[in-house]
């Protein structure tokens, strides 16, 4: 059975993202992100008139998205229990996928357009690291750090967890990743009373 074209326009945002965490903003093409959407190249310019540039800023928000989600969940159950979960499902990712996916928002983030324009996916991905740090922080101050100290630690995670994240791709081994979530969990404790 063929995919709905009804669903072609989330396939596409879905496949840009996948795109994104495994070869980056630049190697993304529109006519490979439709290849891997299963979905009609003609149709992706109807629904993405702003291109590239758009298409990618929509896969960013919609990662950053599904992750805050998943964070707020892991976050109930206090900072450290929610930190460790999240740290070994990005683990997880890790290896299932040979060390081939990434963050597609640090992809976002990082990478400049090479056409030069204002980059809609690098704004997009500024946006989703201040949601991801509000939540962070937010669950550190109910772990009874002070909020600038919590601050401070929300950011510690996201920079140390994607440059692991990072490092463990480039390196083709969960050696950094494994020893940088032992350092960001010892930080995380609750302060002594």
């Amino acid at each position: 059975m063929s995919p709905r074209a009804s669903e072609a326009p989330q396939r596409v945002i879905d496949a840009a993202a996948q795109m994104l965490a495994r070869v980056g903003l630049n190697a993304t093409s529109i006519r490979e992100v439709t290849k891997l959407a299963e979905a009609p190249l003609g149709s992706t310019y109807h629904h993405f008139p702003g291109g590239k540039q758009e298409l990618l800023a929509r896969a960013t928000h919609m990662a950053g998205d599904k992750v805050e989600a998943l964070l707020v969940e892991l976050l109930r159950d206090g900072a450290v229990q929610g930190l460790q979960e999240f740290l070994a499902m990005w683990r997880e990712r890790l290896l299932r996928s040979q060390f081939r996916a990434g963050c597609p928002v640090l992809a976002a983030a990082v990478e400049e357009p090479v056409d030069a324009v204002a980059s809609q996916p690098r704004a997009a991905a500024a946006k989703v690291f201040v949601r991801w740090q509000g939540h962070l922080a937010q669950a550190f101050v109910a772990d009874g750090h002070a909020p600038e100290q919590a601050a401070g630690l929300a950011s510690l995670v996201i920079a140390s967890v994607e440059g692991a994240v990072a490092m463990s791709r480039a390196l083709q081994d969960i050696a950094p990743f494994d020893q940088v979530a032992a350092q960001l969990l010892t930080a995380a404790a609750p302060p002594a009373r």
